[in-house]
Protein backbone atom coordinates (compact mmCIF):
# COMPACT_ATOMS: atom_id res chain seq x y z
CA UNK A 1 0.00 0.00 0.00
CA UNK A 2 2.77 2.44 0.85
CA UNK A 3 4.55 1.64 -2.41
CA UNK A 4 1.32 2.44 -4.22
CA UNK A 5 0.89 5.72 -2.33
CA UNK A 6 4.46 6.71 -3.20
CA UNK A 7 4.24 5.48 -6.82
CA UNK A 8 7.22 3.13 -6.34
CA UNK A 9 7.34 0.53 -9.15
CA UNK A 10 6.65 -2.62 -7.16
CA UNK A 11 5.25 -5.99 -8.17
CA UNK A 12 4.44 -8.65 -5.57
CA UNK A 13 4.24 -12.44 -5.74
CA UNK A 14 2.45 -14.82 -3.38
CA UNK A 15 0.23 -17.89 -3.26
CA UNK A 16 -3.57 -18.03 -3.65
CA UNK A 17 -4.43 -20.09 -0.59
CA UNK A 18 -7.83 -21.54 -1.45
CA UNK A 19 -8.61 -22.28 2.20
CA UNK A 20 -6.54 -19.49 3.72
CA UNK A 21 -5.71 -19.70 7.40
CA UNK A 22 -8.00 -21.56 9.75
CA UNK A 23 -11.14 -20.14 11.32
CA UNK A 24 -11.29 -20.38 15.10
CA UNK A 25 -14.00 -21.32 17.55
CA UNK A 26 -13.49 -21.68 21.30
CA UNK A 27 -15.76 -24.14 23.11
CA UNK A 28 -17.33 -23.64 26.54
CA UNK A 29 -14.32 -25.33 28.14
CA UNK A 30 -11.91 -22.89 26.53
CA UNK A 31 -10.44 -25.30 23.97
CA UNK A 32 -9.66 -24.03 20.46
CA UNK A 33 -11.22 -25.77 17.47
CA UNK A 34 -10.16 -25.10 13.88
CA UNK A 35 -12.04 -25.27 10.64
CA UNK A 36 -11.36 -24.07 7.12
CA UNK A 37 -13.60 -22.35 4.59
CA UNK A 38 -13.07 -22.56 0.85
CA UNK A 39 -12.28 -19.26 -0.83
CA UNK A 40 -13.88 -18.58 -4.18
CA UNK A 41 -11.44 -16.29 -6.06
CA UNK A 42 -14.32 -15.21 -8.29
CA UNK A 43 -15.81 -13.43 -5.27
CA UNK A 44 -12.56 -11.62 -4.49
CA UNK A 45 -11.15 -8.48 -6.13
CA UNK A 46 -8.95 -10.80 -8.19
CA UNK A 47 -8.73 -11.39 -11.93
CA UNK A 48 -7.34 -14.49 -13.59
CA UNK A 49 -4.41 -13.60 -15.84
CA UNK A 50 -5.11 -14.85 -19.36
CA UNK A 51 -3.33 -15.11 -22.70
CA UNK A 52 -4.80 -13.52 -25.87
CA UNK A 53 -6.92 -16.62 -26.51
CA UNK A 54 -8.60 -16.01 -23.11
CA UNK A 55 -7.09 -19.18 -21.65
CA UNK A 56 -5.43 -18.80 -18.24
CA UNK A 57 -1.74 -17.97 -18.34
CA UNK A 58 0.03 -20.83 -16.56
CA UNK A 59 3.52 -21.81 -15.50
CA UNK A 60 4.99 -25.25 -14.81
CA UNK A 61 7.30 -26.10 -11.93
CA UNK A 62 8.69 -29.60 -11.29
CA UNK A 63 8.02 -30.43 -7.63
CA UNK A 64 8.87 -33.87 -6.26
CA UNK A 65 8.11 -36.23 -9.15
CA UNK A 66 5.34 -34.17 -10.72
CA UNK A 67 5.09 -31.27 -13.12
CA UNK A 68 2.93 -28.82 -11.22
CA UNK A 69 0.85 -26.32 -13.16
CA UNK A 70 -0.13 -23.00 -11.60
CA UNK A 71 -2.48 -20.35 -12.90
CA UNK A 72 -2.02 -16.73 -11.85
CA UNK A 73 -4.46 -14.34 -10.22
CA UNK A 74 -3.93 -10.58 -10.20
CA UNK A 75 -5.00 -8.34 -7.33
CA UNK A 76 -4.40 -4.62 -7.71
CA UNK A 77 -3.32 -3.09 -4.39
CA UNK A 78 -3.72 0.47 -5.53
CA UNK A 79 -1.06 0.90 -8.21
CA UNK A 80 0.87 -2.23 -7.21
CA UNK A 81 -0.05 -5.55 -8.87
CA UNK A 82 -0.03 -8.59 -6.60
CA UNK A 83 0.16 -11.90 -8.47
CA UNK A 84 -0.95 -15.08 -6.69
CA UNK A 85 -0.03 -18.57 -7.89
CA UNK A 86 -2.80 -21.16 -7.74
CA UNK A 87 -2.33 -24.91 -8.23
CA UNK A 88 -6.04 -25.77 -7.91
CA UNK A 89 -6.37 -26.47 -11.63
CA UNK A 90 -7.58 -29.54 -13.59
CA UNK A 91 -4.11 -30.31 -14.96
CA UNK A 92 -2.89 -31.25 -11.46
CA UNK A 93 -3.59 -34.30 -9.33
CA UNK A 94 -5.27 -33.94 -5.91
CA UNK A 95 -2.00 -33.64 -3.96
CA UNK A 96 -0.64 -30.98 -6.32
CA UNK A 97 -3.92 -29.06 -6.18
CA UNK A 98 -3.54 -28.99 -2.40
CA UNK A 99 -0.19 -27.17 -2.55
CA UNK A 100 -1.98 -23.82 -2.47
CA UNK A 101 -4.65 -25.09 -0.10
CA UNK A 102 -3.75 -23.82 3.36
CA UNK A 103 -1.50 -21.13 4.77
CA UNK A 104 0.95 -22.61 7.31
CA UNK A 105 0.04 -26.15 6.32
CA UNK A 106 1.10 -28.65 8.98
CA UNK A 107 2.31 -31.22 6.42
CA UNK A 108 6.05 -30.68 5.92
CA UNK A 109 6.03 -32.08 2.38
CA UNK A 110 3.27 -29.66 1.39
CA UNK A 111 5.06 -26.72 2.99
CA UNK A 112 8.26 -27.59 1.16
CA UNK A 113 6.27 -27.82 -2.07
CA UNK A 114 4.85 -24.37 -1.33
CA UNK A 115 8.38 -23.02 -0.94
CA UNK A 116 9.49 -24.50 -4.27
CA UNK A 117 6.41 -23.06 -5.96
CA UNK A 118 6.80 -19.62 -4.40
CA UNK A 119 10.54 -19.39 -5.03
CA UNK A 120 11.15 -21.03 -8.40
CA UNK A 121 7.57 -20.58 -9.57
CA UNK A 122 7.51 -16.95 -8.51
CA UNK A 123 10.49 -16.11 -10.73
CA UNK A 124 8.99 -18.10 -13.61
CA UNK A 125 5.71 -16.23 -13.19
CA UNK A 126 7.44 -12.86 -13.28
CA UNK A 127 9.21 -13.88 -16.48
CA UNK A 128 5.97 -15.12 -18.05
CA UNK A 129 4.29 -11.85 -17.10
CA UNK A 130 7.06 -9.82 -18.72
CA UNK A 131 8.73 -8.50 -15.57
CA UNK A 132 12.48 -8.37 -14.99
CA UNK A 133 12.81 -6.71 -11.57
CA UNK A 134 16.03 -4.93 -10.71
CA UNK A 135 15.67 -6.23 -7.14
CA UNK A 136 13.94 -9.32 -5.79
CA UNK A 137 13.06 -8.98 -2.11
CA UNK A 138 12.62 -12.26 -0.22
CA UNK A 139 10.48 -11.98 2.90
CA UNK A 140 11.34 -14.92 5.13
CA UNK A 141 13.08 -18.00 3.78
CA UNK A 142 9.94 -19.34 2.15
CA UNK A 143 11.03 -17.99 -1.22
CA UNK A 144 14.68 -19.03 -0.82
CA UNK A 145 14.69 -20.94 -4.12
CA UNK A 146 13.96 -17.79 -6.11
CA UNK A 147 17.67 -16.94 -6.50
CA UNK A 148 18.34 -20.53 -7.62
CA UNK A 149 15.83 -20.15 -10.45
CA UNK A 150 17.20 -16.70 -11.21
CA UNK A 151 20.78 -18.02 -11.24
CA UNK A 152 19.90 -20.77 -13.71
CA UNK A 153 18.17 -18.27 -16.00
CA UNK A 154 21.19 -15.95 -15.98
CA UNK A 155 23.83 -18.66 -16.36
CA UNK A 156 25.75 -18.49 -19.61
CA UNK A 157 26.77 -21.67 -21.38
CA UNK A 158 29.84 -23.25 -19.82
CA UNK A 159 29.78 -21.13 -16.66
CA UNK A 160 29.72 -22.80 -13.23
CA UNK A 161 26.57 -22.56 -11.11
CA UNK A 162 28.47 -20.38 -8.65
CA UNK A 163 28.67 -17.69 -11.34
CA UNK A 164 24.90 -17.74 -11.72
CA UNK A 165 24.42 -17.49 -7.96
CA UNK A 166 26.81 -14.54 -7.85
CA UNK A 167 24.76 -12.79 -10.52
CA UNK A 168 21.47 -13.61 -8.76
CA UNK A 169 22.85 -12.39 -5.45
CA UNK A 170 23.36 -8.92 -6.91
CA UNK A 171 19.60 -8.72 -7.51
CA UNK A 172 18.40 -10.29 -4.25
CA UNK A 173 17.77 -8.86 -0.79
CA UNK A 174 16.37 -10.75 2.18
CA UNK A 175 14.40 -9.87 5.29
CA UNK A 176 14.22 -12.28 8.20
CA UNK A 177 11.13 -11.71 10.32
CA UNK A 178 11.61 -13.90 13.39
CA UNK A 179 14.29 -15.52 15.54
CA UNK A 180 11.82 -18.22 16.66
CA UNK A 181 12.97 -21.66 15.43
CA UNK A 182 9.53 -22.52 14.03
CA UNK A 183 9.88 -19.56 11.68
CA UNK A 184 13.23 -20.75 10.32
CA UNK A 185 12.35 -24.08 8.76
CA UNK A 186 14.90 -26.83 8.23
CA UNK A 187 14.48 -30.04 6.24
CA UNK A 188 16.54 -33.24 5.92
CA UNK A 189 18.73 -33.10 2.84
CA UNK A 190 17.05 -36.23 1.44
CA UNK A 191 13.63 -34.58 1.61
CA UNK A 192 14.85 -31.45 -0.16
CA UNK A 193 16.62 -33.53 -2.79
CA UNK A 194 13.36 -35.34 -3.59
CA UNK A 195 11.45 -32.08 -3.77
CA UNK A 196 13.86 -30.36 -6.17
CA UNK A 197 15.32 -33.31 -8.11
CA UNK A 198 13.39 -32.65 -11.31
CA UNK A 199 13.72 -28.89 -10.94
CA UNK A 200 17.51 -28.94 -10.65
CA UNK A 201 17.74 -31.43 -13.53
CA UNK A 202 15.72 -29.05 -15.64
CA UNK A 203 17.98 -26.18 -14.57
CA UNK A 204 21.05 -28.33 -15.37
CA UNK A 205 22.49 -28.17 -11.86
CA UNK A 206 22.87 -30.81 -9.16
CA UNK A 207 20.85 -31.22 -5.93
CA UNK A 208 24.09 -30.73 -3.98
CA UNK A 209 24.46 -27.26 -5.53
CA UNK A 210 21.21 -26.26 -3.85
CA UNK A 211 21.47 -28.18 -0.59
CA UNK A 212 24.91 -26.85 0.36
CA UNK A 213 23.54 -23.30 0.10
CA UNK A 214 21.19 -24.06 3.00
CA UNK A 215 23.81 -25.48 5.34
CA UNK A 216 25.68 -23.42 7.90
CA UNK A 217 28.64 -25.71 7.23
CA UNK A 218 28.48 -26.67 3.53
CA UNK A 219 30.85 -29.59 4.12
CA UNK A 220 28.65 -31.23 6.77
CA UNK A 221 26.63 -33.82 4.87
CA UNK A 222 24.51 -34.57 7.95
CA UNK A 223 23.35 -30.99 8.44
CA UNK A 224 19.77 -30.30 7.30
CA UNK A 225 18.82 -27.69 4.72
CA UNK A 226 17.72 -24.38 6.25
CA UNK A 227 15.63 -21.98 4.20
CA UNK A 228 16.90 -18.95 6.14
CA UNK A 229 20.53 -19.97 5.68
CA UNK A 230 19.93 -20.40 1.95
CA UNK A 231 18.30 -16.99 1.65
CA UNK A 232 21.12 -15.32 3.59
CA UNK A 233 23.79 -16.95 1.39
CA UNK A 234 22.10 -15.84 -1.82
CA UNK A 235 21.34 -12.20 -0.93
CA UNK A 236 23.51 -9.14 -1.36
CA UNK A 237 21.79 -7.48 1.63
CA UNK A 238 19.91 -8.88 4.61
CA UNK A 239 18.06 -7.28 7.47
CA UNK A 240 16.01 -7.89 10.57
CA UNK A 241 12.86 -5.91 11.31
CA UNK A 242 13.95 -3.85 14.31
CA UNK A 243 17.23 -2.61 15.71
CA UNK A 244 17.30 -5.25 18.44
CA UNK A 245 16.24 -7.98 16.03
CA UNK A 246 19.13 -7.03 13.75
CA UNK A 247 21.52 -7.65 16.64
CA UNK A 248 19.79 -10.92 17.55
CA UNK A 249 19.97 -12.06 13.92
CA UNK A 250 23.70 -11.26 13.71
CA UNK A 251 24.31 -13.40 16.77
CA UNK A 252 22.00 -16.14 15.52
CA UNK A 253 23.58 -16.45 12.08
CA UNK A 254 27.22 -15.58 12.81
CA UNK A 255 28.27 -19.16 12.02
CA UNK A 256 27.56 -18.45 8.35
CA UNK A 257 30.46 -15.97 8.49
CA UNK A 258 32.86 -17.71 10.91
CA UNK A 259 35.70 -15.30 10.17
CA UNK A 260 33.69 -12.23 11.19
CA UNK A 261 32.96 -10.77 14.61
CA UNK A 262 29.26 -10.58 15.49
CA UNK A 263 29.10 -6.84 14.86
CA UNK A 264 30.48 -7.34 11.35
CA UNK A 265 27.98 -10.00 10.28
CA UNK A 266 26.23 -8.51 7.22
CA UNK A 267 22.70 -8.43 8.62
CA UNK A 268 21.35 -4.96 9.27
CA UNK A 269 17.89 -3.79 10.24
CA UNK A 270 14.97 -1.87 8.81
CA UNK A 271 12.39 -1.47 11.53
CA UNK A 272 8.83 -2.26 10.50
CA UNK A 273 6.24 0.46 10.07
CA UNK A 274 2.48 0.61 9.55
CA UNK A 275 0.32 2.11 6.82
CA UNK A 276 -1.35 4.99 8.64
CA UNK A 277 -4.41 5.44 6.35
CA UNK A 278 -5.32 1.77 6.78
CA UNK A 279 -5.24 1.65 10.56
CA UNK A 280 -6.29 5.05 11.86
CA UNK A 281 -9.87 5.33 13.14
CA UNK A 282 -12.30 7.91 11.81
CA UNK A 283 -12.50 10.08 14.97
CA UNK A 284 -8.70 10.31 15.24
CA UNK A 285 -8.33 10.93 11.52
CA UNK A 286 -10.86 13.76 11.61
CA UNK A 287 -9.12 15.25 14.65
CA UNK A 288 -5.70 15.17 12.98
CA UNK A 289 -7.15 16.50 9.72
CA UNK A 290 -8.20 19.61 11.63
CA UNK A 291 -4.91 20.18 13.43
CA UNK A 292 -2.03 18.77 11.36
CA UNK A 293 -2.72 20.61 8.12
CA UNK A 294 -3.81 19.58 4.66
CA UNK A 295 -2.07 16.54 3.22
CA UNK A 296 -0.59 15.42 6.53
CA UNK A 297 -0.98 11.74 5.65
CA UNK A 298 1.52 12.17 2.84
CA UNK A 299 4.06 13.42 5.40
CA UNK A 300 3.72 10.86 8.17
CA UNK A 301 7.48 10.21 8.33
CA UNK A 302 8.25 13.90 8.89
CA UNK A 303 8.55 14.70 12.60
CA UNK A 304 7.42 18.27 11.91
CA UNK A 305 4.05 16.94 10.78
CA UNK A 306 3.29 15.70 14.27
CA UNK A 307 4.26 18.87 16.13
CA UNK A 308 0.71 20.02 15.54
CA UNK A 309 -0.62 17.60 18.16
CA UNK A 310 0.47 20.14 20.80
CA UNK A 311 -2.20 22.49 19.44
CA UNK A 312 -5.03 20.01 19.95
CA UNK A 313 -7.23 21.04 22.91
CA UNK A 314 -7.44 18.45 25.67
CA UNK A 315 -11.21 18.18 25.32
CA UNK A 316 -11.01 17.41 21.59
CA UNK A 317 -8.31 14.79 22.00
CA UNK A 318 -10.21 13.10 24.82
CA UNK A 319 -13.46 13.17 22.85
CA UNK A 320 -11.81 11.41 19.91
CA UNK A 321 -10.37 8.74 22.19
CA UNK A 322 -13.71 8.22 23.93
CA UNK A 323 -15.54 7.87 20.62
CA UNK A 324 -13.14 5.17 19.47
CA UNK A 325 -13.43 3.34 22.79
CA UNK A 326 -17.24 3.46 22.52
CA UNK A 327 -17.12 2.03 18.99
CA UNK A 328 -14.99 -0.84 20.25
CA UNK A 329 -17.34 -1.51 23.15
CA UNK A 330 -20.34 -1.75 20.82
CA UNK A 331 -18.44 -4.34 18.76
CA UNK A 332 -17.30 -6.23 21.87
CA UNK A 333 -20.81 -6.50 23.29
CA UNK A 334 -22.34 -7.72 20.04
CA UNK A 335 -19.65 -10.23 19.19
CA UNK A 336 -19.07 -11.61 22.68
CA UNK A 337 -22.82 -12.13 23.20
CA UNK A 338 -23.10 -14.05 19.93
CA UNK A 339 -19.96 -16.08 20.62
CA UNK A 340 -21.05 -17.04 24.14
CA UNK A 341 -24.44 -18.12 22.82
CA UNK A 342 -22.75 -20.17 20.11
CA UNK A 343 -20.51 -21.87 22.67
CA UNK A 344 -23.47 -22.78 24.83
CA UNK A 345 -22.21 -20.84 27.85
CA UNK A 346 -24.44 -20.57 30.91
CA UNK A 347 -27.05 -17.82 30.75
CA UNK A 348 -25.41 -15.70 33.44
CA UNK A 349 -22.19 -15.54 31.41
CA UNK A 350 -24.14 -14.70 28.24
CA UNK A 351 -26.05 -11.93 30.03
CA UNK A 352 -22.74 -10.51 31.27
CA UNK A 353 -21.70 -10.02 27.65
CA UNK A 354 -24.76 -7.83 27.01
CA UNK A 355 -23.40 -5.28 29.46
CA UNK A 356 -19.73 -6.08 28.93
CA UNK A 357 -17.38 -3.16 29.09
CA UNK A 358 -18.05 0.30 30.43
CA UNK A 359 -17.23 3.28 28.18
CA UNK A 360 -15.69 5.08 31.18
CA UNK A 361 -13.25 2.32 32.16
CA UNK A 362 -9.62 1.93 31.14
CA UNK A 363 -9.52 -0.60 28.31
CA UNK A 364 -6.48 -2.85 27.76
CA UNK A 365 -5.97 -4.75 24.53
CA UNK A 366 -3.85 -7.85 23.96
CA UNK A 367 -4.24 -9.42 20.53
CA UNK A 368 -1.71 -11.37 18.49
CA UNK A 369 -0.73 -14.92 17.60
CA UNK A 370 -1.11 -17.18 20.62
CA UNK A 371 2.41 -18.56 20.87
CA UNK A 372 3.85 -19.49 24.25
CA UNK A 373 6.65 -16.91 23.99
CA UNK A 374 4.02 -14.15 23.64
CA UNK A 375 2.91 -14.91 27.24
CA UNK A 376 -0.73 -14.07 26.66
CA UNK A 377 -1.56 -15.22 30.18
CA UNK A 378 0.97 -13.06 32.05
CA UNK A 379 -1.75 -10.62 33.12
CA UNK A 380 -3.79 -13.44 34.67
CA UNK A 381 -1.12 -15.60 36.36
CA UNK A 382 -2.21 -14.19 39.75
CA UNK A 383 -6.01 -14.63 39.65
CA UNK A 384 -6.62 -12.82 42.94
CA UNK A 385 -4.71 -9.74 41.82
CA UNK A 386 -6.40 -9.85 38.41
CA UNK A 387 -9.94 -9.96 39.79
CA UNK A 388 -9.03 -7.14 42.16
CA UNK A 389 -7.76 -5.11 39.22
CA UNK A 390 -10.95 -5.73 37.25
CA UNK A 391 -13.28 -4.72 40.08
CA UNK A 392 -11.25 -2.16 42.01
CA UNK A 393 -11.84 1.55 42.56
CA UNK A 394 -9.85 2.20 39.41
CA UNK A 395 -10.99 -0.77 37.34
CA UNK A 396 -9.77 -2.06 34.01
CA UNK A 397 -11.42 -4.12 31.29
CA UNK A 398 -9.44 -6.38 28.98
CA UNK A 399 -10.15 -7.52 25.43
CA UNK A 400 -8.15 -10.47 24.13
CA UNK A 401 -7.90 -12.15 20.74
CA UNK A 402 -5.55 -14.49 18.93
CA UNK A 403 -5.12 -17.88 17.30
CA UNK A 404 -2.89 -20.73 18.40
CA UNK A 405 -1.33 -22.77 15.60
CA UNK A 406 -3.38 -25.96 15.12
CA UNK A 407 -0.43 -28.12 16.19
CA UNK A 408 0.70 -25.95 19.13
CA UNK A 409 -0.93 -27.83 21.99
CA UNK A 410 0.80 -25.79 24.69
CA UNK A 411 -0.48 -22.53 23.21
CA UNK A 412 -3.98 -24.02 23.18
CA UNK A 413 -3.61 -24.85 26.86
CA UNK A 414 -2.67 -21.22 27.53
CA UNK A 415 -5.99 -20.20 25.98
CA UNK A 416 -7.82 -22.81 28.01
CA UNK A 417 -6.31 -21.52 31.26
CA UNK A 418 -7.47 -18.01 30.39
CA UNK A 419 -11.02 -19.24 29.97
CA UNK A 420 -10.80 -20.90 33.38
CA UNK A 421 -11.06 -17.43 34.93
CA UNK A 422 -14.62 -16.95 33.73
CA UNK A 423 -15.92 -18.61 36.91
CA UNK A 424 -15.31 -15.29 38.69
CA UNK A 425 -18.42 -13.13 38.24
CA UNK A 426 -16.54 -9.91 37.49
CA UNK A 427 -14.69 -11.60 34.63
CA UNK A 428 -17.82 -12.00 32.50
CA UNK A 429 -18.28 -8.24 32.23
CA UNK A 430 -14.67 -7.09 32.30
CA UNK A 431 -12.77 -9.68 30.22
CA UNK A 432 -13.71 -10.64 26.67
CA UNK A 433 -11.95 -13.03 24.32
CA UNK A 434 -13.01 -12.48 20.72
CA UNK A 435 -12.93 -15.61 18.57
CA UNK A 436 -11.43 -15.81 15.10
CA UNK A 437 -8.93 -12.95 15.22
CA UNK A 438 -8.53 -11.33 11.80
CA UNK A 439 -7.66 -7.98 10.24
CA UNK A 440 -11.12 -6.53 10.84
CA UNK A 441 -10.98 -7.45 14.53
CA UNK A 442 -7.47 -6.05 14.79
CA UNK A 443 -8.67 -2.72 13.40
CA UNK A 444 -11.37 -2.37 16.07
CA UNK A 445 -8.95 -3.26 18.84
CA UNK A 446 -6.03 -0.99 17.95
CA UNK A 447 -8.44 1.92 17.46
CA UNK A 448 -10.40 1.51 20.67
CA UNK A 449 -8.03 0.27 23.37
CA UNK A 450 -6.44 2.81 25.71
CA UNK A 451 -3.44 0.61 26.50
CA UNK A 452 -1.81 -1.90 24.18
CA UNK A 453 -0.15 -4.68 26.16
CA UNK A 454 2.76 -6.71 24.79
CA UNK A 455 4.80 -9.01 27.00
CA UNK A 456 6.83 -11.40 24.79
CA UNK A 457 9.76 -13.30 26.22
CA UNK A 458 12.91 -11.39 25.19
CA UNK A 459 14.59 -11.55 22.74
CA UNK A 460 12.01 -13.44 20.65
CA UNK A 461 9.92 -10.47 19.49
CA UNK A 462 11.41 -9.49 16.15
CA UNK A 463 9.35 -6.33 15.82
CA UNK A 464 5.61 -6.37 16.42
CA UNK A 465 3.36 -3.90 14.60
CA UNK A 466 0.06 -3.92 16.49
CA UNK A 467 1.45 -1.45 19.02
CA UNK A 468 2.41 0.92 16.20
CA UNK A 469 -1.19 0.77 14.97
CA UNK A 470 -2.37 1.61 18.46
CA UNK A 471 -0.03 4.63 18.62
CA UNK A 472 -1.58 6.40 15.63
CA UNK A 473 -4.98 6.00 17.29
CA UNK A 474 -3.86 7.63 20.53
CA UNK A 475 -3.28 4.36 22.38
CA UNK A 476 -0.42 4.04 24.85
CA UNK A 477 2.01 1.14 25.12
CA UNK A 478 2.76 -1.09 28.08
CA UNK A 479 5.35 -3.43 26.67
CA UNK A 480 8.51 -5.41 27.21
CA UNK A 481 11.58 -3.65 25.81
CA UNK A 482 11.89 -5.98 22.86
CA UNK A 483 11.21 -5.65 19.15
CA UNK A 484 10.19 -2.16 18.04
CA UNK A 485 9.49 -0.91 21.58
CA UNK A 486 13.15 -1.33 22.55
CA UNK A 487 13.96 1.58 20.23
CA UNK A 488 10.65 3.43 20.61
CA UNK A 489 10.36 3.89 24.37
CA UNK A 490 11.79 7.11 25.80
CA UNK A 491 10.41 7.07 29.35
CA UNK A 492 7.56 9.49 28.61
CA UNK A 493 5.66 7.96 25.68
CA UNK A 494 4.32 4.83 27.40
CA UNK A 495 5.44 2.27 29.96
CA UNK A 496 8.02 -0.49 29.76
CA UNK A 497 9.07 -3.77 31.32
CA UNK A 498 12.65 -5.02 31.23
CA UNK A 499 13.88 -6.57 28.01
CA UNK A 500 16.66 -8.52 29.75
CA UNK A 501 17.18 -12.11 28.65
CA UNK A 502 16.97 -14.81 31.32
CA UNK A 503 17.33 -18.54 30.74
CA UNK A 504 15.36 -19.15 33.94
CA UNK A 505 11.92 -18.58 32.47
CA UNK A 506 10.05 -19.04 35.73
CA UNK A 507 12.14 -16.40 37.49
CA UNK A 508 11.80 -14.10 34.49
CA UNK A 509 8.02 -14.50 34.49
CA UNK A 510 7.79 -13.73 38.20
CA UNK A 511 9.86 -10.55 37.81
CA UNK A 512 7.82 -9.44 34.82
CA UNK A 513 4.52 -10.12 36.60
CA UNK A 514 5.64 -7.99 39.54
CA UNK A 515 6.82 -5.25 37.19
CA UNK A 516 3.55 -5.39 35.26
CA UNK A 517 1.56 -5.01 38.48
CA UNK A 518 3.74 -2.10 39.56
CA UNK A 519 3.48 -0.24 36.24
CA UNK A 520 -0.29 -0.62 36.21
CA UNK A 521 -0.82 0.32 39.85
CA UNK A 522 1.67 3.19 40.03
CA UNK A 523 1.77 4.51 36.48
CA UNK A 524 -1.08 3.56 34.17
CA UNK A 525 -4.09 3.72 36.50
CA UNK A 526 -3.28 7.07 38.15
CA UNK A 527 -2.54 8.69 34.78
CA UNK A 528 -5.89 7.54 33.37
CA UNK A 529 -8.14 8.16 36.37
CA UNK A 530 -6.71 11.37 37.87
CA UNK A 531 -8.85 14.18 36.42
CA UNK A 532 -8.80 17.98 36.43
CA UNK A 533 -11.74 20.24 37.25
CA UNK A 534 -13.15 19.58 33.77
CA UNK A 535 -13.04 15.82 34.18
CA UNK A 536 -10.10 15.42 31.81
CA UNK A 537 -7.10 13.11 32.41
CA UNK A 538 -4.50 15.75 31.60
CA UNK A 539 -1.48 13.57 32.44
CA UNK A 540 -2.84 10.83 30.18
CA UNK A 541 -3.46 13.23 27.32
CA UNK A 542 0.03 14.70 27.70
CA UNK A 543 1.48 11.22 27.34
CA UNK A 544 -0.62 10.60 24.21
CA UNK A 545 0.84 13.76 22.67
CA UNK A 546 4.39 12.63 23.43
CA UNK A 547 3.59 9.21 22.02
CA UNK A 548 2.24 10.62 18.76
CA UNK A 549 5.16 13.04 18.31
CA UNK A 550 7.93 10.58 19.11
CA UNK A 551 6.53 7.35 17.65
CA UNK A 552 4.15 8.05 14.77
CA UNK A 553 6.79 9.44 12.37
CA UNK A 554 9.38 6.80 13.24
CA UNK A 555 7.13 3.78 12.83
CA UNK A 556 5.15 4.61 9.72
CA UNK A 557 5.36 2.56 6.54
CA UNK A 558 6.49 5.75 4.79
CA UNK A 559 9.70 5.78 6.80
CA UNK A 560 10.14 2.02 6.40
CA UNK A 561 9.79 2.15 2.62
CA UNK A 562 12.18 5.09 2.42
CA UNK A 563 14.82 3.11 4.33
CA UNK A 564 14.45 0.09 2.04
CA UNK A 565 14.78 2.32 -1.02
CA UNK A 566 17.88 4.09 0.28
CA UNK A 567 19.43 0.96 1.81
CA UNK A 568 18.89 -2.66 0.73
CA UNK A 569 17.29 -1.84 -2.61
CA UNK A 570 20.20 0.41 -3.57
CA UNK A 571 22.75 -2.09 -2.35
CA UNK A 572 24.14 0.18 0.35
Amino acid sequence: KEASDCAVPFVAIGLMYRKGYFRQRIDAGGWQHEYWIDTDPQRLPAALVTVPSERPLTIEVPIYDQKVTAQIWRVDVGRVPLFLLDTDVPENGPVERWITGRLYDSDEDIRLAQYVLLGAGGVRALTALGYAPAVIHLNEGHAALAPVQLAAQELRSGEPFSAGIAAARERTVFTTHTPVPAGNDTYPAEQVEKAVAQLVAQLKISPADVITLGRTNPDDEHEPFGVTQAALRMSRAANGVSRRHGQVAREMWQALWPDLDVEDVPVGHVTNGVHVPTWIGTPMRELLDRHLGAGWMARTADAQTWEGVDRIPDAELWQARCRQREELIHTVRTRSTNERLLRGDVREYVDAALKAFDPEILTIGFARRVATYKRLDLLTRDPEWTTGLLGGDRPVQVVLAGKAHPRDEEAKRVLQRLFGMKQAKIVGERVVFLDDYDLATAAWLVRGCDVWLNVPRPPLEASGTSGMKSVINGGLQLSVLDGWWAEGFDGQNGWALSGAVDEDHQAQDERDINALHRELDEGVLPAFYDRDEHGLPVAWLARIRVSLKTLAPRFSATRMLSEYLSGPYRGT
